[in-house]
């Protein structure tokens, strides 16, 4: 059933290696897929979907600026649309991919955070999570052995920051997934 998926997790959960395993799914079955990664990621490299075991693949790229639906027309011989860091969506792309996905017959899975190292939420997740269909969090553990569910930034000497931009890419040089507790406590 086409629908618009969100899968979210805290950092470090394995968001970006479900995606690609299930483009690979749809891939090996002779399906096609089409990906997309926002455009101020470029950790990898430009266009890039990176998993932190290894595997990684090019992929369209989107910005504030981009129309999913002209993108990606009628989706005449498309298996399925898949989007990573979704929280950098505005809310009117989530809109045009859940339109999309309703009109058109094909699944949209989105998959991204919640919230930022201060616990301040996306736009693109705010509406991602009023408008999918199918909601599924993924999960990590904290250091305490919880279940992680925030984010929190820390400096090049391991401190925590807790003021500055919501947008700053990184890994875990900058990120860590924290439990509630931990993050309030922290």
């Amino acid at each position: 059933m086409a629908k618009l998926y969100f899968r979210y997790a805290a950092m470090n959960a394995g968001k970006s290696t479900a995606l690609l395993q299930v483009a690979h799914n749809y891939e090996e079955q002779g399906q096609r897929v089409r990906l997309f990664t926002a455009a101020i990621d470029d950790r990898f490299g430009h266009g890039r979907i990176s998993s932190r075991l290894g595997i990684s693949r090019e992929a369209e790229t989107f910005d504030n600026g981009f129309d999913f639906e002209a993108a990606l027309g009628t989706g005449e011989g498309l298996a399925c649309v898949l989007i990573d860091e979704a929280q950098f969506l505005l809310p009117e792309q989530v809109r045009q991919l859940h339109r999309y996905a309703q009109t058109r017959r094909v699944p949209v899975i989105c998959y991204g955070i919640r919230t930022d190292f201060r616990g301040e939420p996306f736009p693109g997740s705010i509406y991602l999570l009023a408008l999918s269909d199918d909601l599924e969090e993924m999960k990590t553990i904290c250091l305490c052995g919880r279940k992680a569910s925030m984010n929190t930034r820390v400096d090049q000497h391991g401190v925590r920051v807790r003021e500055g931009a919501q947008v700053e890419i990184g890994g875990n040089e900058r990120y860590l997934s924290v439990c509630a507790r931990c993050f309030y406590r922290g």
